[in-house]
């Protein structure tokens, strides 16, 4: 599992508040420790199904300032039973049967077969406590019946922003926070990532300049 643009996105963007975190398929355990160096007010979980991920993500956490506060556990988020999160992460599977990568344990991470839309809100619903924000990034495609799916799953779109890879091309993904607070109106950005040049633009070296070394 290599660090991605995806999860370095959604550690960035994402507003993480309260005393417990939750990062969902946390991989090598980015955006988990993301998460906790942006808020050191709290405990932050990443859960992997993978094993060796799990082991590698334990490792970078052990090799980080943030151990005493980032735990790694490896289980399928769908059987989990953990105290409620102020806060939810995920940066989700995006594969689907016809694109499955050829090694199998990054099929299992990466398939969304694996974790479909409605077995992951079904273990954000019994995860988030009632007050909580959940956040994901998405392929710009998909993000229409996601949200309608959210939204029959008792969750309403608070946030969202369009990534474009140039300011001409259609956004390939966005990022979007729920809550189920149905009095909060939808704020909604844009974000470009490289200029014509392919320099990054201010807006995503703003963004990530206190992650990107």
């Amino acid at each position: 599992m290599k660090v991605g643009t995806d999860g370095v996105l959604l550690g960035a963007w994402a507003k993480v508040c309260g005393e417990r975190l939750l990062d969902i398929g946390t991989g090598t355990g980015l955006v988990a420790l993301m998460a906790a160096q942006r808020w050191e007010e709290a405990q932050v979980v990443g859960v992997e199904i993978d094993e060796k991920a799990a082991l590698q993500a334990q490792e970078n956490v052990n090799n980080s300032p943030y151990a005493s506060r980032v735990s790694i556990v490896n289980a399928d988020i769908r059987e989990l039973e953990m105290k409620p999160f102020d806060c939810i992460l995920c940066n989700p599977p995006f594969f689907t049967e016809d694109t499955l990568p050829e090694d199998a344990s990054r099929a299992l991470a990466r398939n969304a077969s694996a974790l479909d839309t409605d077995a992951l809100l079904a273990a954000v619903n019994r995860l988030l406590s009632s007050n909580g924000q959940f956040s994901v990034i998405l392929p710009y495609d998909t993000h229409k019946s996601f949200v309608s799916t959210a939204f029959v799953s008792g969750f309403n779109l608070i946030r969202q922003c369009e990534v474009h890879t140039l300011s001409h091309k259609a956004p390939k993904r966005v990022l979007l926070t729920f809550s189920r607070d149905g009095q909060i109106a939808c704020t909604t950005e844009k974000l470009v990532l490289q200029n014509l040049d392919g320099s990054r633009t201010k807006d995503y070296e703003e963004l990530t300049k206190d992650f990107y070394l």
